[in-house]
């Protein structure tokens, strides 16, 4: 069953991807979608909703970690028991959902990420090598908690830890804080091998290696 599974889809500027998004999670038999719009200029909520997604929308750019927030804590206020948040922008493939899922509940886990480097088939550019081996060390040194892909946005998690693991950070640190709650609360965390895309469009969003740089700061600024 899927009808207490909402997937949070944080989105800035991506009316060309995110019906396509969409649909192909509503392939894999996911309803409940919700999409947060960080403020976007180019109409990225109204494409959502046509698409049938439950918008929520920033009326400024917040950042991904706060886009990340308002969608756990809306699909939390909806009633999920798990809750899955993926890329907008087509990097991430939703056919993969169920793979997070299925060992997020036969583990009886707390999070699961999805690992861009596991069985090695993806392309992944050079420069998000970088960053994300600079994520790791940074994460582990924050949490004391080892993670193979600390960067990953493709995670399937339990409500329950939601509840009681708040993000304060709104930006790309978010994803270091998750992990840092598994330390925390002593919970039990697995990495599973996805897909991965990455175009000229995707690579010009997200991080480079100077905002790389400056999250490594206020991971240290804030833990």
């Amino acid at each position: 069953m899927t009808d207490n599974t909402y997937i949070v889809i944080p989105a800035k500027d991506e009316a060309t991807r995110i019906a396509k998004v969409i649909y192909d999670v509503k392939r894999q038999g996911f309803q409940q979608i919700l999409v947060v719009d960080d403020g976007s200029s180019d109409g990225t909520g109204d494409v959502a909703e046509r698409a049938g997604a439950l918008v929520y929308r920033h009326s400024i750019n917040l950042g991904a970690g706060a886009a990340t927030q308002t969608g756990i804590e809306a699909a939390r206020k909806n009633g999920a028991d798990f809750i899955v948040t993926l890329d907008a922008d087509q990097q991430h493939f939703p056919e993969d959902i169920p793979l997070l899922l299925n060992k997020l509940k036969d583990g009886k886990l707390d999070l699961v990420i999805g690992n861009r480097f596991m069985g090695g088939d993806n392309k992944i550019p050079l420069t998000r090598e970088i960053l994300n081996g600079i994520g790791n060390i940074v994460s582990w040194m924050a949490s004391g908690v080892w993670v193979h892909d600390s960067q990953s946005g493709f995670r399937a998690f339990t409500a329950e830890f939601a509840e009681k693991s708040p993000l304060t950070s709104d930006s790309y640190e978010f994803a270091i804080e998750m992990i840092r709650y598994v330390k925390l609360h002593k919970a039990k965390l697995a990495e599973v091998p996805i897909k991965v895309k990455y175009t000229k469009e995707t690579m010009a969003k997200g991080q480079n290696l100077l905002s790389g740089l400056r999250m490594v700061s206020r991971v240290f600024r804030l833990f």
